[in-house]
Order: structure tokens, then sequence, then C-alpha cells
């Protein structure tokens, strides 16, 4: 891939350099500035994340997983233990956050290393 620049940089793997929150382009830069809040450019290679918008994705994901692994957790606990309901809830509710909020900005890196690596735009209708 050649930035306008002129310089080349080698391709990334994109689901390692996702997880890992580094650019997409060079593999160096931090993709985010907060816990989920993406940066505005790189500050190593100077590539624009403008480009990046994962909108629902990285949450439809947690969604389904994490709600998968929460919904066993609490089943499981509920047949072997059949607990009260505020132990479901001191036990289940934390270890929900957990999980979601844990996924939370690996998926979102992933994401936008993906749309980077695959060139994804917004569809257009050519006439």
């Amino acid at each position: 891939m050649t930035d306008p620049s002129g310089s080349d940089y080698p391709p990334q793997p994109p689901i390692s350099t996702g997880i890992a929150g580094r650019c997409p382009r060079c593999g160096q830069g931090s993709l985010f500035r907060g816990f989920i809040d993406l940066r505005k450019s790189c500050e190593v290679c100077g590539l624009d994340y403008s480009f990046a918008d994962s909108a629902d994705g990285p949450a439809v994901f947690i969604m389904l997983i994490g709600g998968f692994i929460v919904c066993g957790l609490a089943l499981w606990l509920e047949v072997y233990y059949e607990p009260p309901w505020w132990v479901h809830l001191l036990v289940t509710l934390p270890f929900g956050l957990i999980v979601c909020l844990g996924m939370l900005r690996p998926l979102k890196g992933m994401m936008v290393a993906l749309q980077y690596y695959n060139k994804a735009e917004e569809g257009r209708i050519e006439r």
C-alpha cells in the first residue's frame, strides 16, 4: 500500500493489529486515545482515521458472543446451585460487565483495521 507521500508500508495483519489497538497501516502507532475513542490520525505514519466508522458492528458481536457466555454462566449457576435471585445479580452482572467491556476495545480495533485492509467504503449506486 502506498500513502499520499509516496512511502511504502508493508501490509499489516488486520486481526492482530486491530486487537492490539495499533495503526492498520504502519502497525506502530496507537489507534485509540482513550478507552474506545479513536485518534484523529496515527502519531507515527500520519494515517487519517476519518475513514474509520465501526458504527454498531462491535456492539452487535459483543451482544451475541458476550450474551452467550453470560447466559451460559447464569444457566449453569441456576441448574447446579439454584441460588436466590440476588446471588445471580452479584455474580452474573459483574461478570457480564467484565466480558462486554473486555471485548469492546479489541473488537472495535479489529473492525477499523479490517475496514482499512479491505478498503471498505460507504455503498454508492452508480447510474
